[in-house]
Formats: C-alpha cells, sequence, structure tokens
C-alpha cells in the first residue's frame, strides 16, 4: 500500500466536489461522513496518510457520480437487486433517453428479444476476418440476458414505451478485438458442456468483483462464505433489494470505487477505461445531435464504470477522444439460447449462482408488489402493467451512506414455511434420485439449516445454508444417480433454465432447415431427443428431408442429428433411414450455421471450399471434399473445381505420407464414375496421369526413406499397378515405372520384400526364383531375426500385387513352421496390427487364399499336405497323374467335342473314363496293365518330353 498514496491525493483532487464560482472544494452532502473517515483512518490505522486517502477516494467518487448531470445508474449484472431497484426509477423517472452500456452495434438485435424465452445471449460472429490474426477466427461476441437483469428492464421499458430512445454507448465489437492483446488468443477455450455459449468472448454490464486476490479472500474468510456470489448475495443483495434509491445508487458506486481503488494498475483497468472514455464520447455525441435534455436521460452501467476516473467523465468534460475506425470484418449477428450454467461458466460465478438470483428475483417481486417490465409478446411473460404513474420528481441528494455504514445489518426474520417447503421438496426430490432419504432427513435438513445460518451471523437461511445443509444430511459415500444434492439443490430452486430463440428471430438458413424437414410431423423446438423414421421406398417426398439430415449430421456434432439405421455412402443409398433428432438442444448451432450463408447447401460447398484451399490440404483431404460434394450436393461443376484441385495439390506434394488414403478414394471414385457415368471427368484422367507420374518419380526415394513406411511404398505401388492400364491408355510410358523400380535399392527387409513383390509384378522376377530367395533366407542363420520383416513386406505387397497372395500365405506358413519361439511371438504383435491397419484391403484377400490353400475340415489336417512341399510319387502313377488328374483332365472332361477332334486328326481312338475309375489313360484296360507291368519306358517318354 505504500504507493497507494500518491494515486489516491490525486484522485482526491479530481473528483473533489467545488463550488459553483469553482474556488476550493465544498463540502457537499458527505462532509460528514468523509470526516468521520478520515477521523477513524488516523485513529485506526498503521498507516493513516495511505487508508484516509483510500477513504476520503471513495467518498469523493460517490458525491462526484451522484453530483453529474446525467444520471448514473450503476448496476451488477444478473443482480436481482439493481434489477429491482431499475423497476422502480424508470415507474419514477420515466426516462425519454436511455443510455445503456452494451456494443453500440448490436442494438438492432435487441427487438428480437420479444420472439425468445429468456434467456438468450445476443451475438456477433465473423467467419471473414481482416485485420486481427489469422488464428482468432472465428470471431464470437455474446452478451447475456435474464429477466432478473438491470438491463433488460430498462430494453423492455424502452422498446415498449412510446417516445423513448434507446442507446448502446459502449464499444463495438469490432473494437472488443480491436483493443484485446494481440500476442494472446481473444478466447479461452471451454468445454462445450459447460454452456451454449462455446468459446466466445463474454460482454457483461456490471462485471463487480474484486480484482485484488486479497482483498477477495479476506472478504470470503470474515464473511463465513464459500464463494464471492455468496458473499455478494448476503451483504449486497439482500440489504439493498428493499433498499430506497439513494442508499443503492450511493452504495453501489461506492462498491465499485473500492474495487477500482484497491485493483491492480493494468491492462485490464486501462482497457475499461479506454471503455469509458468511449461511452462519454458517444452520449455527449448523441445529446448535441439530438437536442435532449440530460434531465430527461439515464445511464445504466456497472458499478466500476461509475466511479471512474477518466478525463471524459461527464457531460462538461471537453476533452477529446479518438475513436478508431472498425476493420473490415464482416459482422454477422443473431441471438442464441443461453441458460443460467452457461452464464456461469462463462462469467466464473458459482454454480446454481444465477438460478438463485432468479428465485430472488420472484420472490422480491412478490414480497415488493412490483410489476416487471417486459417486452409484448415475450414467450413466458407475465401480465405487465398497463399504464405507468406519472414522474415523481427528485429533490437533493441526500447521504444515505452514513445512515447504511453505521446501522447494523438487519436480521430478516426466519420463513418457517419456505424453509420447511425447501426441506420436504429437497426430501422427495432425493428419493426420486435414488436416495434412501426420509421424513427424519428433512428435520435435519431444516434444523441443521438454522444452525448454519446462526454461525455465519444471520437470522434467516440463504439458499446457500439450505444447500450445505442437505447436502451434509442427505448426501452419502456414493451418489446413486447422475446428480449429486448440491445439483438437486439448485434444480429445487429453479433449475437450470435454458432459452430459446423463437423461429421469427432465427437466421434465414435455420428458418429454412425448420420449414424443409416440416414433412417429419415432428416438434423441432423440443429439447428432448425425437426419433424420425423415413421409409424412402413408399413415401418418395421425404427424400428432400433425407438429403438435408445427411448434410446436417455432416455440419453438426454427432449427438445433434444421429443416424440409428440407413448410411449414405458414394452411389449408395438406403431405402429405410431411423434419425434421433435434438434439435432444440443444439439450437445455438444450427443458429450459427445461418451466420455461415443462406442455406445449409451453401454452408456445405463454403466449407468443402475451404478445407480443400487451406493451407495445410493435401490431395487426400481434396479427394474427400471430392467424395462428399458427390453425396451431398451433386453439383457437378463443383465437383470438377475440387477435383481440379486435388490435382494440383498432389502435384506439389513432396511427401508421400497420405498415399494410403489417396488410393483408397481415388479407386473408390473411379469406381463410382464408372458405374454412374457414361464417362471419366476430365480431372479424374488428369489425376491419373498426375499420380503415375509423381509417385513413379517419388518412388527410388521413398524406398531408402527412412520416414517413409513400406505402408506408404506399398500404397504407391499400388497406385501405380492398379492405375497401369487407365495410365497407359491416357499416354503415361511404362519404362518410367520400369526405370523407378530398377533404380530402387532399400535397404530395410520389408521393404526389400516390397521391391521382390514388384519385381515380380513386373516381370522381371519368377516365382520360382522368389519362392527361392526365400528360402535361401530361410536356411541362413543370420537372417532369421529379421525374418519377420520380410514377411511384413510380402504382407504388404498383396496391395499392389494381389496375385501373390498365395506365396504370402506360403511364406507365412513356413515361418510358422521353421521360425524359433524367441523370433515368432515378439513379432505376432506387429502382424496382428499390420493386419488390422489393412483390414479393408489386406485381410480379405490372405483370407480368402488361406481358405483355399488349407483344408475345409479339422479331421483333414493330419492328412494334408501343403501343396509347396515335394513329396515322391510312384513312377507310373507320376507319369500317368498329369494325364488322370489335375485341371489339365478336368478342362478335356468339360470340353471333350475338342479333344476327339484332335484325336480323330491324329488317328487316336479310344474312350472317355469317368473321373474315379480304375483303368489306364485311355480307357483300354490292356494299355493300362501293360504300363503297369512295364513302367520303364512310360518313364523314358517323361524323361525326354521333360
Amino acid at each position: 500500500m505504500s504507493a497507494q498514496p500518491s494515486m489516491t491525493g490525486q484522485a482526491g483532487k479530481q473528483v473533489g466536489v467545488r463550488d459553483g464560482s469553482g474556488n476550493g472544494v465544498a463540502a457537499g452532502p458527505f462532509g460528514s461522513l468523509r470526516d468521520q473517515l478520515l477521523g477513524a483512518a488516523e485513529t485506526f490505522a498503521d498507516s493513516p496518510v495511505a487508508v484516509s486517502g483510500i477513504l476520503s477516494g471513495l467518498v469523493d467518487d460517490v458525491d462526484r457520480a451522484l453530483r453529474e448531470e446525467l444520471e448514473i445508474f450503476p448496476v451488477c449484472h444478473h443482480s436481482p437487486a439493481s434489477a429491482l431497484a431499475m423497476v422502480r426509477r424508470l415507474r419514477e423517472k420515466q426516462p425519454k433517453v436511455i443510455y445503456l452500456e452494451l456494443c453500440e452495434d448490436l442494438r438492432p438485435l435487441l427487438t428480437e428479444l420479444r420472439n425468445c424465452r429468456l434467456p438468450v445471449a445476443v451475438q456477433a460472429f465473423a467467419t471473414d476476418i481482416d485485420g486481427f490474426p489469422p488464428s482468432w477466427a472465428p470471431l464470437s461476441v455474446v452478451a447475456p440476458i435474464t429477466e432478473a437483469s438491470a438491463e433488460y428492464q430498462a430494453i423492455s421499458y424502452a422498446l415498449d414505451t412510446p417516445g423513448v430512445e434507446l442507446v448502446l454507448v459502449d464499444r463495438s465489437t469490432d473494437h472488443v478485438f480491436q483493443w484485446a492483446p494481440k500476442e494472446e488468443p481473444h478466447n479461452t477455450p471451454k468445454e462445450e458442456e459447460a454452456g451454449l455459449h462455446g468459446d466466445a468472448v463474454g460482454v457483461e454490464i456490471g462485471d463487480l468483483r474484486p480484482r485484488f486476490a486479497e482483498l477477495e479472500e479476506h472478504l470470503l474468510h470474515h464473511g463465513k462464505v464459500r464463494h464471492w456470489s455468496e458473499w455478494w448475495d448476503q451483504y449486497v443483495e439482500q440489504p439493498l433489494s428493499g433498499a430506497d434509491y439513494d442508499t443503492y445508487r450511493q452504495v453501489m458506486v461506492l462498491i465499485g470505487s473500492l474495487f477500482r481503488r484497491l485493483g491492480p494498475d493494468g491492462e485490464r483497468l486501462r482497457l475499461d477505461e479506454d471503455r469509458e472514455r468511449y461511452m462519454w464520447t458517444r452520449m455527449r455525441e448523441h445529446l448535441a445531435d439530438s437536442g435532449a435534455d440530460p434531465a430527461d436521460c439515464l445511464y445504466v452501467c456497472g458499478a466500476f464504470h461509475a466511479a471512474s476516473h477518466v478525463e471524459q467523465f461527464g457531460l462538461k468534460s471537453t476533452a477529446p477522444f479518438e475513436i478508431s475506425p472498425r476493420t473490415n470484418t464482416k459482422w454477422l449477428y443473431g441471438l442464441i439460447p443461453s441458460s443460467h450454467s452457461a452464464i456461469e461458466a462463462q462469467f466464473g460465478l458459482a454454480s446454481g449462482s444465477v438460478s438463485i438470483a432468479a428465485a430472488t428475483w420472484a420472490k422480491a417481486l412478490t414480497r415488493g408488489k412490483l410489476t416487471p417490465f417486459q417486452l409484448a409478446g415475450q414467450k413466458g411473460a407475465r401480465k405487465r402493467a398497463a399504464k405507468l404513474p406519472a414522474p415523481v420528481p427528485r429533490g437533493e441528494v441526500a447521504d444515505k451512506l452514513t445512515g447504511f455504514l453505521s446501522a447494523p445489518p438487519v436480521l430478516d426474520p426466519l420463513d418457517d414455511a419456505e424453509l420447511l417447503g425447501w426441506s420436504v421438496d429437497i426430501v422427495r426430490l432425493a428419493r426420486r434420485n435414488g436416495y434412501l432419504s426420509s421424513t427424519a432427513d428433512a428435520i435435519a435438513v431444516y434444523e441443521t439449516s438454522i444452525l448454519l445460518a446462526g454461525m455465519r451471523n444471520r437470522a434467516r437461511p440463504t439458499p446457500y445454508d439450505f444447500q450445505d445443509a442437505a447436502v451434509t444430511c442427505i448426501e452419502k459415500d456414493v451418489v446413486p444417480g447422475k446428480r449429486d444434492v448440491r445439483r438437486l439443490c439448485e434444480i429445487l430452486l429453479g433449475g437450470d433454465r435454458v432459452g430459446e430463440v423463437g423461429y421469427d428471430a432465427m437466421p434465414p438458413l435455420a428458418r429454412n432447415v425448420y420449414d424443409r424437414l416440416k414433412p417429419l410431423g415432428l416438434d423441432l423446438e423440443k429439447r428432448t431427443i425425437q426419433r424420425a423414421l423415413l421409409n424412402l421406398h413408399a413415401e418418395p417426398e421425404l427424400v428432400p428431408c433425407s438429403d438435408l439430415l445427411w448434410m446436417l449430421r455432416y455440419l453438426l456434432p454427432s449427438d445433434a442429428v444421429r443416424p440409428i439405421m440407413g448410411e449414405r455412402k458414394l452411389g449408395e443409398r438406403s431405402l429405410q433411414e431411423s434419425w434421433d433428432l435434438s434439435f432444440g438442444k443444439h439450437q445455438r448451432l444450427i443458429i450459427e450455421l445461418g451466420y455461415e450463408g443462406v442455406t445449409i447447401e451453401q454452408v456445405l460447398e463454403q466449407r468443402l471450399r475451404r478445407s480443400v484451399w487451406d493451407a495445410k490440404a493435401t490431395a487426400a483431404v481434396a479427394l474427400g471434399a471430392v467424395e462428399d460434394s458427390i453425396m451431398f450436393l451433386g453439383s457437378g461443376r463443383f465437383t470438377d473445381e475440387l477435383g481440379a484441385r486435388a490435382v494440383e495439390l498432389l502435384a506439389a506434394e513432396r511427401t508421400v505420407d497420405d498415399a494410403p488414403d489417396v488410393l483408397r478414394r481415388i479407386r473408390r471414385l473411379l469406381a463410382y464414375y464408372r458405374a454412374n457415368e457414361p464417362e471419366l471427368p476430365a480431372w479424374c484422367e488428369s489425376f491419373v496421369k498426375t499420380g503415375y507420374a509423381h509417385y513413379c518419380t517419388l518412388l527410388p526415394t521413398a524406398f531408402v526413406a527412412d520416414d517413409t513406411g513400406v505402408r506408404q511404398v506399398a500404397a504407391m505401388l499400388g497406385f501405380l499397378f492398379s492405375m497401369e492400364s487407365l495410365a497407359l491408355a491416357l499416354g503415361c510410358d511404362r519404362a518410367q515405372l520400369e526405370l523407378s523400380v530398377q533404380q530402387s535399392h532399400p535397404e530395410s527387409p520389408d521393404k526389400v520384400a516390397l521391391l521382390w513383390a514388384a519385381r515380380h509384378q513386373l516381370g522381371l522376377l519368377p516365382l520360382a526364383e522368389l519362392r527361392a530367395r526365400v528360402a535361401e533366407l530361410l536356411a541362413n542363420p543370420l537372417v532369421i531375426p529379421s525374418f519377420p520383416l520380410y514377411i511384413t513386406g510380402f504382407v504388404q505387397a498383396m496391395e499392389p500385387a494381389p496375385g501373390l497372395s498365395g506365396f504370402v500365405v506360403e511364406v507365412i506358413s513356413k515361418a510358422f513352421g521353421r521360425l524359433p519361439d524367441n523370433v515368432l511371438l515378439p513379432w505376432l504383435p506387429k502382424l496382428i496390427t499390420t493386419l488390422r491397419d489393412g483390414a479393408g484391403e489386406l485381410v480379405p484377400v490372405l483370407v480368402r487364399e488361406a481358405g483355399r490353400t488349407f483344408p475345409g475340415s479339422l479331421t483333414a489336417v493330419d492328412a494334408w499336405v501343403p501343396p509347396w512341399t515335394a513329396h515322391p510319387k510312384p513312377a507310373a502313377a507320376a507319369a500317368l497323374a498329369p494325364v488322370a488328374s489335375g485341371p489339365v483332365a478336368e478342362l478335356l472332361r468339360g470340353h471333350p467335342a475338342a479333344c476327339d477332334a484332335v484325336a480323330g486328326v491324329l488317328g487316336c481312338e479310344g474312350e472317355w473314363q469317368a473321373p474315379g475309375s480304375s483303368g489306364g489313360t485311355g480307357g483300354h484296360e490292356e494299355v493300362s496293365a501293360l504300363l503297369s507291368e512295364h513302367p520303364e519306358p512310360a518313364l523314358a517318354v517323361a524323361g525326354l518330353l521333360a
């Protein structure tokens, strides 16, 4: 506090009250209070100079705010006391102009509040930003509004009272981000479950919370409360809810001045001072332009700003303030649903505090017999007074602070009926949620609430006392359901009220969505999950609804639009679909889609175009956008544009990390076009040509690069071999691929095996030689530890060379039969992982080939001989086997006419023998017997014929 005297002394000189001639400081109505505080500072304080400067400065701030020609109404955000004082003051003064601390460009939205159910938030949204760091996009500003707030009462009065003008004077949403530190993100990420506002920047009126951490800790400790919301309710809300207007104003300005003078002088204070300069400049400009009488005006701002020290303060100030122009950012405006929990999460309030404030507001209205201001046609609005009473003139400002600060706290009497009702209801609610509570628990909650209130120096238990008592008496070690007792108390005292934006207040896109889904016959405004059943075969008129739901599925979170039955794939549509829809809960997201376009199709097109033109876009991303365009939009022109972008991205890529994804998507697209179009589009042909040349160029490097995996190289080869016929037809040269393979010299075993498979596919490596190389590897003890890597390469080789699937089964079988356990067992997880990653491409081929190779029953395993294992045969059987059995014999028996014709030309005669019958090759028993007795000639002839 050593640096405080000079600051407060200067502030005291600035805000001191002068007489009409300007000579000296007049005592004013607070002279007596000022003297008392200075005397107390000298008597009790260790540093009387510092303390006296602060205390006198507080009184000077109050005096200055109350003597201002333009009446200042200090408020706290979502404060029932502020709202009650606003209702009383508006009915008493009936101002003609209301200046409200809210972003000035939000003014046109306020008339749409009558089409909504509070709480809602006024929002400004921007996706195309200009003048701000690109990492900040999208920009979002929200200002939540509840019924129990002074600003809503002022808005309702101004909009529904003829001849009253409402002027928003705070900085624009563009200036909110202009004045934000450029080196820090503008948003603080929050979990979506924390509220309906997402990560938007919150704008509130009357942020009254100590910015000096030690001060807040001191207040909470000596106030015997847990958090700031409870302290504010006990020491400000309850005393001021029934206070007269002068007392309310003076106390609120005093609190604002206290927090301002004890807060650290930092970036936030400088920002608040700029806001105050902005607001006073705007108000002077409006008064000069409109000619309004300041006596008929009311300035509604936060209590912190009411104690402002800026030189622009007051209507008589002539200090200039230059307001910078707005950037070229295009702002879009709308209303989004809000909730009590969303407001609490965004502005750091205690859980349940806004719900308790709403309950306090409703009770105070009944107790004070007040009729609040509400917009005509407001959903859920109460009936309002028909006419306003005549304005009541006010006299001179009198000192109400002295009496308020010196009087003992008023202890509200115990409301037995209210507390008893709370205790019974919380037990009933707890039983519904699985707690084993009884009447005894209700009695315990009742008595404990009174006990806690007495320990905290209050005669009447507050909702916070009741909440603590309920947790103490009802909650056990385990919460039986989804809600604990503290949450049940919040529900009992008002619950988490969720707002709703009416149809007329929605942007065109949201209204278009609701209109197009009307054939479903559902009430989409409900917050419950609704089931939609679509039989597209019997009801073809529901096909547009299905198309819209699939687009919403693409744009919204999975729990907003969730398909239960049916799917949408490239070239495939379901005949029956079932959907779970939760539009009421995700209304904010649908409304924000309206900031991006007029229709869902336009938004989807913009997002796809933005994704492919992003700096991090790849060819795989562009091909995915092409698929989405075909499935959802059906625009050939737009699809061709995305496809052309995919060709550009593929040609510009210097890595092959996305090669598997590229191969999978282009295969799927080619299959779709061949099945549904008379010819391939130009971009598709260009993509194949570009990809063929591109991958041929990168293949030698990819084989030897350590950061390129074998899966990526296999995908490159898969593209080159599977697209080879089309590429050659389009003018590519096969010699380029052969040269690329010849120039590849990998060192890792898996890539070596992959290269062997590629050479075999090109006809450069026969299968017999490939089998010999594998046998040589298995015979070399030094290679045995790395042999599983060769197998991995061969498994990946089934992508470019599916004809090797039988050989891969052979190699794996030999490995399982010959590799030692210390080599085989550590490799098995790697094999399983490889097959799982390539389940769509590798596993079906491998399983199909294994099914052909291995026996189909368990009993046949013992007698099964692998086809790749050499086994001796009798000499005669060996000579006759090629004729008696095998695929050639089956082919001849299947087409005997050709064989008979050839036999006739050669002069041979004979009969056909049925399969499985005994005898020789030609059906003559004599010949068969002769061959059996003398096999040597037959073997000699077989040797000559090789």
